[in-house]
């Protein structure tokens, strides 16, 4: 029987297994890790290759050993995964890979069972506390629009995404108002890439003036109190470009002023090999758009021509392996307090959940759920 079994070796995982190290728990023994890829890099071990560690994305150095200076010509897939290899080799982590998580259930406050899949046999495992940090990567979400069934081109996901030549010559739609629909679009574009692209929102582009990485923290901590007070109140946690919005780079503000970046709304029915675009009258917020050109809805039942419909309307919370305890409240949220403790059931830590799902956030969380584990872990003895 383990201490602590810590299911993901992401930012949060491994940045919780390097709290556990220091607080003497040994790796391999009395703490076991638990990752369902291949090898190391987490959820970036799957990015695309053209996304670089720039102006958009970035990563937080782990605890204890900076990231070298990253190369902006190197995919940030090849960049992290190196970068977590070595973390893992440095602190002597031991991660058991693949590993796929089944299940985990038990009846407190006895110890928790986790059915693990490893080198192709199905192993039972039991442990005093878990710490899970499976992300969402592995969760895309696709919402449901009458006709779905019906459309004969290609649909895909952002995490299925490789390359801008696989749309080359293709009418393609795409959904979502996030950073990832932005950057997509704009690489699309490229030579190479497709022949015409639409770009789909429920909402106005949500353009923001204010800069993401203030030195001050101000902006950082705001939106993770917005999350926050989901979480702690047992609410699902709202998407990340409603609560950080989309940021006023140049090369994004010259996209609005060619077209690339133009909203066309959002459309309300899928068919063979178009679709139709509905009513987006929305009621007035009393705010003036930062960029209102991004925002032309087609009219109502406008219906355009695609290739290729490319979902990038984001992830949900990687947990079905925790149904069996039952930690989700009637409003499908998991109420959790102190950003890491889970008020249902308390052997079990969310790190990288909520408030706590991003680069900055996900390190701290690690750190907390770590530190919580190794405390209970103390107060059992």
């Amino acid at each position: 029987m383990y201490s602590v079994i810590i299911i993901g070796a992401g930012q949060a995982g491994l940045a919780a297994a390097h709290a556990l190290v220091r607080k003497g728990i040994t790796p391999g023994e009395k703490m076991l890790v638990l990752d369902g890829n291949d090898g190391p890099g987490g959820a970036w071990r799957h990015r695309w290759e053209s996304l670089t560690l720039g102006s958009a994305h970035g990563i937080a150095d782990l605890p204890g050993l900076p990231m070298p200076r990253p190369d902006p010509g190197v995919p940030a897939s090849d960049l992290v995964a190196d970068y977590y290899g070595s973390y893992e080799d440095t602190f002597g982590l031991r991660v058991r890979r693949p590993a796929r998580v089944i299940r985990v259930d038990g009846d407190a406050p006895g110890p928790l069972t986790v059915t693990v899949v490893m080198d192709g046999q199905c192993s039972r495992l039991q442990t005093s506390m878990l710490i899970n940090a499976t992300g969402t990567w592995t969760h895309p979400y696709i919402p449901y629009v009458p006709g779905i069934d019906q459309f004969s081109g290609r649909q895909l996901h952002t995490a299925d995404y490789t390359k801008k030549e696989d749309f080359a010559g293709d009418r393609v739609l795409v959904v979502g108002g996030g950073l990832s629909a932005v950057q997509f679009l704009l690489e699309l574009h490229e030579p190479g890439g497709a022949a015409s692209t639409v770009w789909a929102t429920r909402r106005p582009p949500n353009f923001v003036d204010r800069i993401f990485d203030n030195d001050d923290g101000s902006w950082g901590r705001e939106v993770e109190r917005r999350v926050r007070a989901d979480t702690e109140h047992g609410r699902r946690p709202a998407s990340v470009v409603r609560n950080t919005g989309i940021p006023a780079l140049p090369r994004y503000l010259e996209g609005v002023a060619d077209g690339t970046l133009v909203s066309r709304g959002m459309f309300t029915r899928i068919n063979d090999s178009s679709v139709t675009f509905g009513d987006t009258d929305l009621p007035d917020t009393g705010q003036d758009l930062v960029q209102p050109d991004s925002w032309r809805p087609f009219a109502e039942g406008h219906r355009e021509p695609v290739d290729v419909l490319f979902w990038n309307t984001g992830f949900r919370p990687a947990l079905n392996h925790l149904s069996p305890l039952r930690l989700r409240e009637p409003g499908g949220g998991i109420t959790v307090v102190n950003e890491v403790e889970v008020v249902r059931d308390d052997r079990v830590l969310l790190a990288g959940y909520g408030s706590t799902a991003s680069t900055v956030g996900a390190n701290r969380a690690g750190r907390l759920a770590g530190q919580v584990a190794a405390r209970r872990l103390a107060g059992m003895h």
